[in-house]
Formats: structure tokens, C-alpha cells, sequence
């Protein structure tokens, strides 16, 4: 730290190869709108050292404290998160300088001998055993095990921790069939090869704010603020904002089974609607509430009521059909 240059951003990350890859992209960035140097500061969170299930932990919060924490007693100038990591509720104190454009929003299934999801399910029928499917999340523990009974057969989910690495590893060794993950992760650490399968969101919604990063800073650094805001999309922060406050009204954490995803619908030229779908379910995927809504979208980046309001009508819409009694024990 001490021989990096007076004027360097500090950019607190946390340390996992993701992570790292997200950081740097955000940090070159950020080098060419300012013209100073980011040096990147490694965080390690409570989520990153901890081993037991994010369901468990609650997930909210679990890998973003640290670093809110650094970025409010000055240890780093801003961070990056996943957004899909952030608890809904703003902390005093800090900004959402910028969501920068979203990329891919979707899940993955990197699965044994290059198989699709409705191919490796089916091998039930001759192996004898349902096929062995490993990822830490509820919501697509539940939306499995829905599309696996839509086809008459089941899967086994298996709750898994670890890297990207960690994860395929066990599809790689044969203790696991395959493993799903978020499409964005594969591409930014460059391994969208061992894709085996894009999953759609027709029969896999994937997390609020999946694909999306987080730049955050102090609220009392207004300069920083607005330099970091020119890395702001519109048309992302109207979706991840439309499918954030759905899981906030939801009144859920990160860890409960809720898949969200607000689709920018264009007719050709501009994008004039949203499209809102969400979805909450059993972990079993025996009952799932899965509705959609659209409205049009704000004309600038401050009209979030628009968003706001499709996820608050949506949420009451599928609390109206039972979805409270689908998520567990309510987020505290």
C-alpha cells in the first residue's frame, strides 16, 4: 500500500478470482474516467470465510459488510459487489454511485459428458438414481426440482459451497452430475466453454439483480459520486431496481427461494416496456407462484418509481397467491 502513488482510488474487493476479475473490469474503467490509478484493496468477508450453507448464514449481507464497513471508517474510496450479494435496504452513509451494464443474467448447468439439463435428468430411467445436481441456492434448488417433476422424473440437489473452480471440480472428479452457476461469473473469468447448457428464464429465473455489478462509495465523497455515476446504465438499474424492491417487498433475504428477472422489451428501435417476472417455490419445486407484470420504462435515471412500483404490485400479486407460506422463515 505504501508505494502505491498519492493520488491512487483504493477499490476494495473481495478476494476470490470472480471477485478479482469483476474489480478489475470496473477498475480500468474508472482509471480512464478519472485519469488516476485504482489500486485494488482485498477484503475478506464473513461470507468467503465461513463453511456453512448461505441458507444457513442468512445471506444478506454476508460478503458486502466488510467491505461497507472499510468504505465508511476510509480504508478504501469505493467497492464493487455483485449486486445480487447486496442486502435491499441502502445504508446511511453510502451510494450506489453506478450498476454498470448488466451482463448475462442467466444460470448455467455445466454438467457431465457435455449433457443438457433434460437429458441428464432423464438418465434416471437407466441408471436408477436420480442425477446428482449441486448448487448452494434455494431459489434454483426449487426451480430444478419443478422443471425435473414437469418431466416426470426427479433430480437430488446438493447444497455445495466454494469458487468457481471448487464447484466444476466436483462435476470434473464425477462426485456431482453437474453444477449450476451464473452465466455472468463463466464469462467474466472466461470459461464459457464448460457451458454446457444456457438455462432460459421461461424455466429458470435467476437471482434479483443476477449478471448486475455494484459501485459504491461514500455519500459524504459527492465528486467521487459523480465521476463513478458516469458508469451508470439506465435500462439496468430500472430492471435490477423493479426486481430488487420485488424481493424487499417480498419482505426476503438473498438466501430464500425468490427468482426475479425485469426483461427490457424494444420494438425494434427503443426499448419502451419491462417486463417483470418473478417466481417463488418449495425447495422440493412441488408448488411454485411464478407471475409476470410489464410497464413502461422511466425515461431517465432518476424515475425509479416506475420499477419501484411494478415490484411492489408484483410481490402483492404472488403474497395474494400464497407466496409467503413457500419462502420459510421470513428475512429478519
Amino acid at each position: 500500500m505504501s508505494n502505491s502513488p498519492a493520488n491512487a482510488l483504493r477499490l476494495g474487493t473481495r478476494r476470490s478470482k470472480l471477485a478479482m476479475a469483476q474489480s478489475g473490469l470496473v477498475a480500468e474503467q474508472v482509471r480512464r474516467l478519472t485519469g488516476r490509478p485504482v489500486e485494488l484493496v482485498e477484503i475478506t468477508t464473513y461470507g468467503d470465510v465461513s463453511r456453512e450453507q448461505l441458507a444457513q448464514i442468512g445471506g444478506t449481507g454476508v460478503f458486502v459488510t466488510a467491505l461497507r464497513e472499510a468504505l465508511l471508517d476510509g480504508r478504501i474510496d469505493f467497492a464493487v459487489h455483485s449486486l445480487k450479494d447486496l442486502p435491499t435496504a441502502q445504508p446511511e452513509g453510502l451510494n450506489l454511485a453506478a450498476v454498470p451494464r448488466r451482463a448475462d443474467a442467466r444460470d448455467v448447468l455445466i454438467a457431465r459428458d457435455g449433457l443438457g439439463f433434460e437429458e441428464l435428468a432423464a438418465t434416471v430411467r437407466i441408471t436408477g438414481r436420480p442425477a446428482r445436481i449441486g448448487t448452494g441456492s434455494p431459489r434454483r434448488m426449487s426451480q430444478l426440482a419443478a422443471w425435473a417433476r414437469s418431466l416426470g422424473v426427479e433430480v437430488d440437489t446438493v447444497p455445495i459451497r466454494g469458487n468457481i473452480d471448487t464447484r466444476i471440480g466436483y462435476v470434473r472428479s464425477g462426485e456431482l452430475d453437474a453444477v449450476v452457476l451464473a452465466a455472468a461469473g463463466m464469462e467474466r473469468t472466461g470459461r464459457l466453454d464448460e457451458v454446457t447448457e444456457l438455462l432460459s428464464p421461461d424455466v429458470v429465473l435467476p437471482a434479483p439483480g443476477q449478471g448486475a455489478l455494484a459501485v459504491e462509495c461514500a455519500s459524504a465523497d459527492a465528486h467521487l459520486a459523480t465521476q463513478l455515476a458516469e458508469l451508470d446504465d439506465p435500462h439496468t438499474r430500472a430492471a435490477v431496481t423493479a426486481e430488487r424492491t420485488l424481493l424487499a417487498a417480498l419482505e426476503a433475504g438473498c438466501s430464500a427461494p425468490v427468482g426475479a428477472l425485469a426483461d427490457l422489451l424494444d420494438d425494434g428501435q427503443v426499448v419502451t416496456e419491462m417486463r417483470l417476472r418473478g417466481v417463488v417455490g418449495t425447495i422440493d419445486g412441488e408448488t411454485l407462484v411464478q407471475l409476470s407484470t410489464t410497464g413502461p420504462v422511466p425515461a431517465s435515471a432518476e424515475g425509479t418509481a416506475i420499477p419501484e412500483n411494478m415490484g411492489r404490485e408484483l410481490a402483492d400479486e404472488m403474497l395474494a397467491k400464497g407466496a409467503a407460506g413457500l419462502m420459510g422463515e421470513r428475512a429478519l
